[in-house]
């Protein structure tokens, strides 16, 4: 079966890639996906978001958006960025991330409400999160290629951002800090957010999610955890 393309915002054609064949099974019986949003990410422009978020209400039952606000702070500060500065930075920044989502929603009313917008920092104390984050911690302290995978996915997120700057261990500790509050959305979002199905819904293949629909020998995400690239069909077809 091809990837699934659809026509979505204006000049936009999205395209769906599952990450082999559980993870199509799983987008196929389309109960719920997770879209992360990185804040500050310049690739989740208004239209490329409006896009992405059409795209997943033709698709699914139930939506959760989760934009990532942790650690946005300890990045700025190992730049050298004073407190005060970083505090104000991110807050700009987190405050755009939420006007571009609400932007969006309000182009699907009146299907907006199958969307649940929530921060990262919002679920850190739900007991759900809480319980996955001990495995995936764990993990990352007992396995050494999820351990590993983490920590190409750190390098991923320093490289991506620093423009050639020099990469201080304090980066690199703000990074696993950021990767390892993510993690547990890539492992068990049927837990997290009370679905027996899910899948991850992300422009790009990264580390953690190619490891884990790799069937791994060692720590596994949830049976029916699953993921999914949805990309511009533009740039999917540029990467094939």
């Amino acid at each position: 079966m091809p990837p699934h393309v659809l026509t979505e915002a204006p000049g936009i054609e999205m395209r769906g890639e599952p990450l082999g064949e559980n993870c199509r099974r799983i987008w196929q019986r389309a109960e719920h996906a997770l879209i992360g949003i990185s804040a500050g990410n310049s690739y989740f422009n208004q239209d490329r978001l409006t896009a992405l978020l059409e795209w997943a209400e033709r698709h699914y039952e139930r939506i959760d958006v989760v934009y990532v606000d942790t650690a946005l702070d300890t990045m700025l500060l190992a730049d050298g960025r004073t407190p005060e500065s970083a505090a104000k930075s991110v807050k700009a920044t987190v405050r755009d991330v939420r006007r571009r989502i609400k932007r969006s929603l309000e182009r699907l009313e009146p299907q907006a409400g199958r969307f649940r917008v929530r921060a990262l920092s919002e679920l850190l104390d739900v007991p759900e999160y809480r319980a996955v984050r001990q495995r995936t911690d764990r993990a990352f302290a007992e396995d050494a290629e999820f351990a590993a995978t983490c920590e190409a996915m750190v390098q991923e997120i320093v490289a991506h951002r620093g423009g050639g700057a020099a990469v201080t261990d304090a980066h690199l500790r703000a990074g696993l800090a950021y990767v390892q509050a993510e993690a547990p959305l890539f492992t068990d979002c049927p837990a997290i957010f009370g679905v027996s199905e899910s899948v991850v819904l992300y422009h790009l293949r990264t580390p953690i999610s190619e490891y884990l629909a790799g069937d791994p020998q060692g720590f596994r995400a949830a049976p029916g955890q699953g993921f999914v690239v949805v990309r511009p069909a533009e740039t999917a077809l540029e990467a094939a």
